[in-house]
């Protein structure tokens, strides 16, 4: 096997496992936006809630585009997840800092992903060049040959 061809074949290979990563960074960006997405709507809700009193009409979401109508028990108190299942009581701007905090922390999260993913894609881009080059290669080798 010449050289050529053993390049061919390394490229070939390492432009699958590039591919790869490029879809599982994809997968991750995908996650972290829809966290995202989830914060923000937490934060609106919160930034709302502050300007509610104690008994306002509330719809709450059950999930399932479904609402079940409550009244508001105390403006100042949420109850914020902190992970592995666990939550805690905290006052209204607690809760909008400790939500702002994780909207600025996947905000970062994605920023690198998104440079991650650009990295991929130009060594993905690099490598089918090459392959195009050294098959373009081959073949002329091959018809010279008789092949």
């Amino acid at each position: 096997m010449s050289s050529d061809e053993e390049t061919f074949r390394r490229l070939a290979i390492e432009l699958r496992i590039l591919e790869g990563t490029a879809d599982a960074i994809q997968s991750r960006a995908s996650l972290v936006n829809s966290a995202l997405t989830e914060l923000v709507v937490a934060s609106m809700t919160l930034e709302g809630l502050e300007k509610e009193k104690t008994d306002a009409p509330l719809f709450v979401p059950i999930g399932g585009g479904s609402y079940i109508e409550a009244k508001l028990g105390t403006e100042d108190k949420v109850v914020v997840s902190i992970g592995a299942g666990v939550a805690v009581e905290r006052t209204l701007k607690e809760a909008k800092d400790t939500v702002s905090g994780r909207i600025a922390e996947l905000e970062k999260t994605r920023t690198t992903l998104e440079q991650q993913l650009r990295q991929v894609i130009g060594k993905i881009q690099d490598n089918r060049a090459q392959l195009q080059e050294l098959s373009a290669k081959l073949s002329e080798r091959e018809k010279a040959a008789g092949v």
